[in-house]
């Protein structure tokens, strides 16, 4: 598998946790939002779904909540299993989408300046419900992942073992590709596939299975795994 790319790297650094730094600038938030976000996103008074969910009452909120909204099947299951939009998940969401919802339509790259998404984030938070009753520890402190090693970023997976290993992930996933309300990996892209499973590893993706699969796997059977699946095409 190819290096990871700092598209990949930079998601990463938004998954997890080592230590806490102050809630990003409401003010400066608001600019980042109205140039990133408003075209799809409103928020504040009167606000109503347009291209995108409106963003009030964000934090605390469960992933896919509003009933009234079509979301991309992807966000509805990463709800379901529990995903809850706090600090955290909302910096990995913004940083890069699809680090937590691989098939999530929202088309945005994702924002990699940390102080810009820190700013947005907190601008976000005024919205929600009594935000000055939230912890700054909880759910609004931000949070880093401890930097993954070049090394494991470059590793070169080995297809061959990896079709070994996918015989556990064949229990649950489709070997054509099919998504019968459980996602399909065929053709994934190798970077989605392992940033995808250090989600998983660092509890920002809510399904305990995944979260003790990842876990329980090594690096190499990680890249092992991603290059077999990124080989794949849908049908094989």
């Amino acid at each position: 598998m190819k290096k990871l790319t700092l598209t990949c790297a930079f998601a990463l650094a938004a998954l997890g946790a080592a230590h806490a730094q102050p809630l990003g600038d409401v003010v400066a938030g608001q600019e980042v939002y109205e140039y990133e976000c408003a075209a799809c996103h409103m928020i504040g008074e009167g606000a109503e779904h347009t291209i995108g969910p409106h963003l009030n009452y964000l934090y605390d909120r469960k992933a896919g909540a509003h009933s009234d909204f079509d979301y991309s099947r992807s966000l509805q299951r990463q709800g379901a299993d529990g995903l809850v939009w706090t600090f955290a998940t909302l910096d990995a969401y913004i940083n890069n989408p699809r680090a937590l919802v691989s098939g999530t339509t929202m088309g945005y790259g994702g924002l990699r300046d940390d102080g810009e998404r820190a700013n947005l984030v907190a601008f976000l938070r005024e919205y929600s419900h009594m935000p000055q009753n939230i912890p700054e520890s909880s759910p609004t402190a931000r949070q880093n992942l401890p930097e993954i090693s070049d090394d494991v970023l470059a590793i070169d997976g080995d297809a061959e073992y990896g079709e070994f290993l996918a015989s556990e992930c064949a229990a649950c996933h489709s070997r054509t590709g099919r998504d019968d309300g459980i996602p399909g990996i065929v053709g994934w892209p190798e970077e989605h596939f392992v940033v995808a499973m250090h989600a998983y590893r660092q509890e920002l993706r809510p399904h305990e299975v995944m979260q003790m699969i990842a876990k329980r796997l090594g690096d190499e059977e990680i890249a092992a795994l991603a290059a077999y699946y990124g080989q794949l095409s849908r049908g094989d």
